[in-house]
């Protein structure tokens, strides 16, 4: 029956507004994941099935298609698409949907010559090596190993990645050199195999890039994936240095001979300089890891991370990487640079290698001299130098512009904080703590200031970062800031110098941790021990794109071909590297055993022979190094490995209470402990007086042998290795054992129960140590 009523008048217009209402509802980019395809289905079906999904919760076809940003149809199943939180959440809902998450717009970021010599790869002049037992020998330097980089893209130019001597494009590979701005196929060559770009993420973010940001291809205006792509293979290069002679040598990279596959995933932010770093998205590095896998890529490295631990579940590079370990892909991804603070750190997945990063031998040494004699060591590769003499020294805070609060943050040279008054003509002391380091002198050079000092903070202890500063400069450690501040104070015309600095090798202690690499535990999956492993990434020197200045500042207009830098960025592609170098010699090895055989060979001592520390000199732990120094020498002949196979690693995600499982795979009833997954290092969590763990080791070594265990338990805790003794009789035979955990009387004493502790169990027979760490909290 119709209605007699009459529509109010005053509704009309509300009536006329509810199609532009509905439009305003806000809009973000998801990831709608199913799992893995059947294998079934053509990719335009597949794309057609996607977008019946989206037909479901849009209202036209045009609106669906339009949506649409990736449709992912290698191996990952799922699509990335424009969509409001009920339409999200409505298809949720579908069984077969295994999660719809939002993307993690802005939140991702990106994170070598005397390197690889420290870790024992020192490369030869000649490739061809008479030591036969020499790692890169027995890996032919990575030759027919394939890596694939996401990052900020390559700058192809470089001779790192010249072909010369390369072998033939291995004949499994499927990938593209995709053309775009300054890129085409004959950037790409037999060492640079393939080259793709993703900003579908980014663009929807940000509108269309801006060209004079970035390259609209896989070409690297930024340096950072230059950078981490040749750490892990770049060719050798001799007579190779940054800035006019620091850090002079054969540069090379882990395995100089492995083919490389560049994704480009990270891009400029506009409104925000590029020495602020990148953005990287999740649609665009979930589309890029699934074009990897089907590319054939073998060892996937990935620089990225994030400021805080994301679920797994919202965890784009979590999630498409499970679907690379499934195909046997090693996975090395950055630990972040978020230190020292505990329960930092990034990628904590299991099927992850996460790497933080420490220090090398080397160091860039750039005295600072003072008015009273005083001669204070410092670190720096500016290459530009003061006239021998002395000049006017004052404290930042002592020059600030007039409307610049009196606070902490005056002593730091935030842009714009200075008076050119005050400061012209004199060497001024900044502190670090907001703003970026290289930022702080290009303040100072604003203000018209002649040189300056970057003072670390208490938190930076001896950590010093060697940076390309725009002006005369050195950074000193936090103790000798001190002894600054006291002279400055100590007199009305206080004095000093900045010496030129130069390159000394075989400085101790080294490695100690850097201060800037994030910490455990591991606050997604805690029965998991994360980081895995270190590796160098404190002043790193490694290739450069030639369309960015050392230190990215917009008044910065130096070309560089090599650079120094840090980060866990940098750590990160050692690990990739030597993973490479292990899958050459080792090519049926799984990408469990390659990362067990990395993790139970790393050392724990320094190069004086003592225990490796923090910047401060305090010991470091496993929460900072994870097992420890990466050996990848030690690594190739591990003796025994812990496997793992894609079934376990879903197994442990019901174990975490993760239901929906990619492939269909339905949790068992009662879900396996979370820390029984054979992985080579143990974490107990909120431990409740007793708990035994299972292990089951493989024999990659001898025949016959004996592995005797021995245990370092942790503090006022009780540990039992149950048989003490493994007898094999043959390679590949798997034996299991069981540890047990146990707290004793007044464990957790006055440090509370929380306080985690750390201990070790190792196997030996005696040529081969197996040692894996612990770490344990109380309930």
């Amino acid at each position: 029956m119709a209605s007699t009523k009459e529509t109010p008048f005053f509704s009309l217009p509300l009536l006329l507004l509810l199609p532009l209402l509905a439009s305003c509802v806000e809009k973000q980019v998801y990831i709608v994941y199913f799992g893995e395809h059947s294998g079934e289905k053509t990719v335009q079906e597949i794309e057609e099935t996607h977008h019946s999904y989206l037909l479901y919760v849009k209202d036209s076809v045009e609106e669906a298609k339009a949506s649409l940003l990736y449709s992912y149809k290698n191996i990952i199943n799922g699509f990335a698409a424009v969509l409001t939180s009920d339409e999200a959440s409505k298809l949720s809902e579908l069984d077969e949907v295994v999660s719809v998450f939002q993307s993690n717009q802005g939140k991702y970021s990106l994170q070598t010559t005397r390197s690889w010599e420290f870790v024992g790869l020192e490369e030869k002049e000649q490739l061809v090596h008479t030591k036969t037992d020499d790692l890169l020998v027995k890996a032919k330097y990575g030759k027919e190993v394939i890596v694939g980089i996401l990052d900020s893209g390559v700058w192809a130019d470089s001779k790192s990645f010249s072909d010369e001597g390369m072998g033939p494009i291995p004949k499994s590979w499927k990938g593209i050199c995709q053309s775009g701005d300054a890129f085409n196929s004959s950037n790409c060559n037999k060492k640079l195999i393939g080259a793709r770009y993703y900003l579908k993420g980014y663009e929807q973010h940000y509108g269309r890039l801006n060209g004079s940001l970035d390259y609209r291809s896989p070409r690297d205006k930024d340096g950072h994936g230059t950078h981490t792509s040749s750490t892990v293979g770049g060719q050798r290069v001799q007579n190779a240095s940054a800035l006019g002679g620091f850090a002079r040598g054969t540069a090379s990279g882990g395995a100089p001979l492995v083919h490389l596959a560049i994704y480009k995933v990270c891009w400029a932010i506009p409104g925000v300089g590029k020495e602020q770093g990148n953005t990287c998205f999740d649609e665009d590095m979930i589309a890029a890891i699934d074009d990897a896998i089907a590319d054939g890529v073998h060892v996937l490295s990935i620089s990225i991370g994030t400021n805080k631990p994301i679920p797994y579940t919202e965890d784009g590079i979590a999630m498409g990487t499970l679907h690379a370990i499934k195909n046997n892909i090693v996975v090395a991804c950055s630990a972040g640079n978020n230190g020292p603070n505990p329960s930092t750190l990034s990628n904590p997945a299991p099927w992850i290698i996460t790497v933080s990063a420490s220090s090398v031998d080397r160091a860039f040494l750039a005295p600072l001299v003072l008015g009273n004699g005083m001669k204070i060591e410092g670190q720096t590769v500016t290459p530009y130098k003061l006239e021998e003499k002395m000049y006017p020294l004052v404290y930042a805070a002592q020059v600030v512009a007039p409307d610049v609060p009196k606070n902490h943050a005056a002593g730091q040279c935030l842009p714009g904080t200075l008076s050119p008054e005050k400061a012209k003509g004199k060497i001024v002391l900044c502190m670090r703590g907001n703003g970026t380091r290289v930022g702080k002198g290009a303040e100072v050079k604003r203000a018209g200031g002649i040189g300056f000092i970057l003072g670390n903070s208490q938190a930076n202890g001896a950590e010093l970062a060697a940076d390309a500063h725009v002006l005369p400069a050195t950074a000193v450690n936090f103790d000798k800031v001190i002894q600054v501040l006291k002279y400055i104070n100590s007199t009305k015309e206080p004095k000093a110098y900045i010496a030129p600095a130069r390159t000394v090798l075989n400085s101790k202690p080294a490695p100690f941790m850097a201060t800037f690499s994030s910490r455990g535990p591991n606050t997604i999956f805690p029965d998991i021990l994360k980081p895995d492993i270190t590796a160098p990434g404190l002043n790193i020197l490694a290739a450069w794109s030639e369309a960015s200045s050392p230190t990215k500042l917009t008044g910065d207009h130096r070309v560089v071909q090599f650079n120094i830098i840090s980060g866990t960025s940098m750590s990160c592609p050692h690990v990739a590297g030597a993973a490479a170098l292990l899958r050459a010699i080792h090519p049926t090895w799984s990408s469990a055993a390659i990362r067990s055989a990395l993790i139970t060979s790393a050392g724990q001592n320094n190069n004086m022979g003592m225990p490796i520390t923090d910047a401060t000199g305090n010991p470091a732990n496993p929460f900072q190094y994870g097992s420890g120094h990466f050996r990848p020498t030690m690594a190739a002949d591990p003796g025994l490995v812990y496997d793992a196979l894609y079934t376990d690693y879903l197994l442990f995600l019901c174990s975490n209470g993760i239901k929906k499982i990619p492939l269909l795979f339905k949790c068992p009833k009662v879900s396996p402990p979370a820390h029984n997954l054979n992985y080579p290092s143990l974490a107990v969590s909120r431990l409740n007086g007793t708990v035994t763990v299972k292990r089951t080791v493989t024999n990659v070594g001898v025949g016959k042998s004996v592995y005797i265990s021995s245990v370092k338990p942790p503090l006022g805790l009780s540990v039992k290795v149950s048989p003490a003794t493994l007898l094999f009789s043959r390679v590949g035979q798997k034996k299991s054992f069981t540890v047990t955990v146990k707290a004793e009387g007044g464990a957790a004493g006055k440090e509370g129960n929380t306080e985690y502790r750390f201990g070790w169990f190792t196997w030996t027979d005696g040529v081969h140590t197996v040692r894996s760490p612990m770490a344990v909290s109380l309930a």
